[in-house]
């Protein structure tokens, strides 16, 4: 079955306007909402912090449909950099996570990417990927890279 595509308004929008609908959906962990933005392509992606690759809409549902089942995602989308073309748009930002740990509420943080394209439906998302990372940007190194690439 098909999820439900959102209203024709939504689908002429901005990747910010789908962004900030995304972000929303993970808030009020509304799995047809989120997965009404997500493209009809069948090699859609999506990464969790720490997680694998989740790819096609069945997978992704299947991911989110176990988070939300502790409620939705207290997430804020911040620091957002974006590039975009005329039928893409790729954004890069910091999600910023209310966590519950044994000390009480604190503020965790992944580095996101979400990428867009404009469909015959308007613009969808394609890929969303989110890694651990810190809330600060680092424009010059400070140091030898950790990471391989």
């Amino acid at each position: 079955m098909a999820a439900p595509r959102p209203p024709t308004a939504m689908l002429q929008a901005t990747p910010d306007d789908v962004e900030a609908q995304f972000y929303d959906a993970l808030r009020e962990g509304d799995i047809d909402k989120l997965m009404a933005l997500w493209s009809d392509d069948d090699d859609i992606v999506c990464v969790h912090p720490g997680g694998a690759r989740d790819v096609g809409a069945q997978a992704i549902r299947a991911s989110f449909e176990a988070i939300f089942k502790r409620g939705g995602i207290p997430v804020q989308a911040g620091s957002v950099r974006r590039t975009r073309s005329i039928d893409a748009a790729v954004h890069n930002l910091v999600e910023t996570v209310l966590v519950l740990g044994r000390q009480g509420a604190q503020q965790g943080y992944a580095v996101a990417t979400n990428v867009y394209i404009k469909t015959a439906q308007g613009w969808r998302i394609v890929a969303h990927h989110a890694s651990p990372g810190s809330g600060r940007d680092r424009d010059e190194p400070d140091e030898a890279p950790s990471t391989l690439h």
